[in-house]
């Protein structure tokens, strides 16, 4: 029953920018780093990291304890998930290819908060990277991913 004063129908939030869906997708997706207010490249879901082989290697840590808004917690699969979704696409990210890992980078879990990257060769930008691979809970991959459901793969619909 809808009392006098109480809200009826649906409120829709309309935001005309092209780049609505970036503000959307980093506000709302766990990443393993972010970017500070200097620029600067901070820990986030990552609590800490280091480099091997000459900056061929990177092990992670995932910050224990961390879950996703509905519940789940967020460990070293969750990021494996999401490694092996974004290495499904060619073109992964629609504000520029500099965010793709290269060809041939690898992902290992070595434990339930800790995940080894394996690059073909050093990568300067690597850390910069894990800000853009956006790490999401099962019901995400599993449902509506980045518009699997309509489109059938999360790229080229940007």
């Amino acid at each position: 029953m809808v009392e006098r004063g109480d809200p009826a129908g649906t409120i829709k939030v309309v935001d005309p920018s092209p780049l609505n869906w970036l503000y959307i997708t980093y506000n709302t997706v766990e990443e393993l780093v972010r970017a500070a207010p200097d620029g600067t490249i901070e820990p986030a879901a990552m609590e800490t990291y280091r480099w091997k082989d000459e900056g061929r290697t990177l092990e992670v840590d995932v910050r224990e304890g961390n879950r996703f808004p509905d519940g789940e917690p967020l460990t070293a699969h969750s990021v494996e998930r999401a490694f092996d979704e974004v290495m499904l696409w060619a073109s992964p990210h629609p504000p520029g290819t500099q965010f793709n890992f290269a060809p041939g980078t690898t992902l290992e879990v070595t434990g339930e908060h800790g995940v080894r990257f394996r690059f073909p060769e050093p990568d300067g930008q690597a850390l910069g990277k894990l800000r853009a691979m956006h790490v999401m809970s099962t019901p995400f991959w599993e449902g509506p991913g980045f518009g699997y459901e309509r489109q059938g793969s999360g790229e080229g619909h940007w």
